[in-house]
């Protein structure tokens, strides 16, 4: 390069205009990162609040020695959007049931939805599995508990949500959910409980808050 045109170069890079377009261009991203923490701190997402509301055992067995778990649990689990400004996509639910850490039924999907503002959504899935492995440890909890006639399942929901504003809609996020459930086994009745037809099963009335993680 020649020293004319360096200097020409310097002399463009330095020209008012130059630095005008510049400055128009730095001030636009720091308008529009604005913009978005505005928007994000007036309308900052609160997480959905998930109610496990009951569980109607049909089955908690186990073959011995203990060594294989069969359940079959019906739940229903409600969940509130509370934003007033915000809707929630969920795009894919997956529940399951867990005992002492272990999971003890197959994931079961739910279906897809779109929940509006203050709105409710709820679902009844059955979570089961039939003669599922358990860990050797788990052996004498289990007979422990089925002697004293009741068990804590953990109910988890693991899946992806969107946040909704006006027209403008997220990326996923990750949507954890824990529920503790207090339920009988044997056939004992347990707190709020009542024999459901000709199965007996029972079904226990929970109203039990989740813990929920985005």
């Amino acid at each position: 390069m020649t020293e004319k045109e360096c200097v020409h170069r310097d002399d463009e890079e330095g020209s008012p205009l130059f630095r005008r377009a510049i400055a128009l261009l730095i001030a636009f991203v720091v308008l529009v990162l604005f913009t978005i923490l505005l928007v994000y701190l007036i309308l900052r997402p609160t997480k959905p609040h998930f109610i496990l509301q009951d569980a109607t055992v049909y089955a908690f067995n186990t073959s011995a020695p203990f060594n294989f778990l069969t359940t079959n649990v019906q739940i229903t689990i409600a969940s509130r959007n509370p934003n007033d400004k915000i809707g929630i996509y969920y795009d894919k639910l997956v529940v399951h049931a867990t005992y002492r850490g272990q999971q003890v039924t197959l994931p079961t999907l739910l279906p897809q939805t779109y929940q509006g503002h203050k709105d409710v959504s709820i679902w009844s899935p059955f979570v089961y599995g039939n003669n599922v492995p358990i860990a050797p440890y788990l052996g004498n909890e289990i007979s422990q508990d089925i002697s004293v006639g009741s068990i804590l399942l953990n109910v988890k929901i693991d899946g992806r949500i969107r946040w909704k504003v006006g027209s403008f809609i997220t990326g996923k996020y990750h949507l954890y959910v824990n529920c503790p459930a207090y339920v009988g086994v044997g056939g004992k009745m347990v707190g709020n409980s009542v024999v459901v037809g000709k199965s007996l099963a029972i079904k226990y009335q929970l109203v039990q808050n989740c813990h929920v993680d985005v």
